[in-house]
């Protein structure tokens, strides 16, 4: 949405002050749907899981990336290249997580 807006032509003062509100919601969403499908594969699988498979790695990764992502922007909200560097890692993370098989699917084969 950001590159749509900028393209638009929009003032890029206006993009900057979208994009710096939208980014948190959108961290904060993630790490909101992080912890409600970890807790579903806690309840699955036990607290194992996320130690032996990539799938739990990923959710801890992104639960720990947007933890981190808030305590820094409220200690240091001048530290751009941090938060940017947060905000690539927790969609890196939920980019190798839709690329993990389904759950019941890796388990038949």
């Amino acid at each position: 949405m950001l590159p749509a807006l900028a393209k638009i032509g929009l003032a890029p003062l206006l993009v900057d002050a979208v994009a710096d509100a939208l980014k948190p919601l959108l961290l904060g969403f993630a790490g909101f749907c992080a912890l409600l499908q970890a807790l579903v594969l806690w309840q699955t699988r036990g607290f194992a899981a996320f130690t032996r498979e990539m799938r739990g790695q990923l959710l801890l990764s992104v639960l720990v990336m947007t933890m981190v992502y808030f305590g820094v922007r409220q200690v240091a909200p001048d530290a751009e290249r941090w938060l940017l560097f947060n905000y690539l890692v927790v969609a890196l993370c939920g980019l190798l997580l839709v690329l993990q098989p389904a759950p019941g699917r890796d388990e038949r084969n």
